[in-house]
């Protein structure tokens, strides 16, 4: 045993402190399951196998992943001061993180999908909005993440800009699916895109998935130019707010010259839009998510 921690550098204390997070992981990524059913006022084992509905697994798997990224941002592992303050940083960021995500999605109903009744859909199997709400809590985790690797230690002030960072995540996911609307409904004689979301349209909640990960992205690339000072915190707050939509019109930009040079001669509109194209969808998603990436891989 001794050899294997010289070959790999691990200690027995690192081990426990794995062995810590793994277990409030679990404990929490369950506990993501149980609130998912809650919400959504079903069982949801019942749903997941019974009822084999396709469109609330999406969702809870959103819902899962969602927490998972967000715990990534609370490990410190050996740099905790000791495993009970482990234990307090994991539970409280993850308690945190997974009231935010829930949070978010209520947010992300009334106010971005404002025309739709999303728990009816994914309840009606509608694969589509359950692709779209798990895009949104994906969103949201990776800005939640951001900030509590910004952040430093926990009190008031730290649990206040995760909150406050919160509200920026969802600010900007409201503002992009309101640029996103109006662009489909420019380009689809002023249809609606909530409508083509109930009508079962996978190949837009696909594209929509990327435009807002990559939007989420985006917004993160904040936190490496601003430092975390709990005395102008409501200043840096502000200044990653307009920060984020100068980021997010930058990555718009580039996704949109680089769709139009890896996908020349493709009618994005009418593949997507009036075809359904479930492929081309899928190339643009990944376009959307590959520029945030490295322009934020840039940036840090």
């Amino acid at each position: 045993m001794n050899t294997l921690f010289e070959i790999t550098g691990l200690s027995q204390e690192l081990i426990i402190y794995l062995a810590i997070d793994i277990t409030i992981a679990i404990i929490l990524l369950g506990a993501m399951k149980f609130v998912s059913g809650l919400s959504a006022q079903v069982n949801a084992t019942d749903e997941l196998s019974n009822e084999d509905n396709f469109a609330f697994g999406i969702s809870v798997a959103g819902s899962i992943a969602a927490l998972g990224i967000v715990l990534t941002g609370a490990i410190t592992g050996e740099n905790a001061p000791s495993y009970q303050m482990e234990i307090i940083g994991m539970l409280s960021y993850g308690i945190l993180g997974l009231v935010l995500i829930k949070i978010g999605r209520f947010i992300h109903d009334r106010l971005a999908l404002n025309q739709i009744d999303k728990n009816e859909h994914i309840k009606a199997r509608n694969i589509t909005v359950g692709l779209v709400d798990a895009a949104g809590a994906i969103a949201t985790a990776i800005i939640i993440r951001a900030v509590l690797l910004w952040v430093n230690g926990i009190d008031v002030n730290t649990f206040v800009a995760i909150v406050a960072g919160f509200v920026v995540s969802q600010a900007m996911l409201v503002l992009v699916t309101r640029i996103k609307e109006r662009q489909y409904a420019k380009n689809n004689q002023n249809d609606s895109m909530q409508e083509a979301f109930a009508n079962g349209q996978v190949a837009l909640a696909i594209r929509y998935a990327g435009q807002v990960i990559s939007t989420a992205l985006a917004v993160t690339a904040a936190s490496y130019f601003f430092e975390y000072n709990p005395e102008t915190l409501s200043s840096t707050l502000i200044a990653w707010l307009i920060f984020s939509v100068v980021m997010t019109v930058l990555v718009s930009l580039l996704t949109t010259i680089a769709k139009s040079i890896i996908l020349w001669g493709i009618n994005l509109v009418e593949e997507v839009d009036q075809q359904h194209n479930i492929g081309v969808a899928s190339v643009e998603m990944a376009i959307s998510i590959s520029i945030a990436l490295i322009l934020t891989a840039l940036m840090a």
